[in-house]
């Protein structure tokens, strides 16, 4: 399975914000939206993500309060990402290593999307529950023994 089939399942909604908006400003969006990340886009391009490990780090610098602080400042301006034909293996391998909870879908310099570790999780279980049932079917299917006659 590749990253392209979780990215067709899951949609092309992508939720932006630039870097020089308000933290606190982000954080309500990421609240309203009940999302985990935002891209961070400048001029068209992709220069960093911004997620709730982020948010809660400036919260806990700023003794429980997101403070006056930009995106820019608190934002992961070197996220690592992925392509669509980047096989969902390698991608838990890169989430697990890396800590990274949501990874950019880039095509070239075009970004396709995020999947999230719950993506990725949903799709291993639904591709897992289809092999099952697949081969409940064929079990349920199985040709009865038909042994050939031993010749006296």
């Amino acid at each position: 399975m590749k990253v392209s089939e979780i990215l067709q399942v899951k949609g092309s909604i992508l939720y932006t914000i630039s870097p020089d908006q308000p933290l606190a400003e982000a954080a309500d969006i990421m609240a309203e939206k009940d999302i985990g990340s935002l891209v961070v886009m400048e001029f068209g391009d992709l220069v960093g993500m911004l997620t709730f490990r982020e948010v809660l780090r400036a919260i806990h610098a700023n003794e429980g309060n997101v403070g006056g602080g930009t995106v820019r400042k608190h934002m992961d301006d070197y996220p690592i990402t992925v392509t669509p034909d980047t096989e969902v293996n390698e991608v838990r391998r890169i989430m697990l290593e890396k800590h990274a909870r949501y990874l950019p879908v880039m095509n070239a310099k075009t970004i396709l999307g995020v999947i999230s570790f719950y993506d990725v999780a949903r799709a291993v279980l639904e591709a897992q529950s289809f092999e099952n049932r697949m081969l409940k079917a064929y079990i349920r299917d199985w040709p009865g023994d038909q042994a050939e006659p031993h010749p006296d």
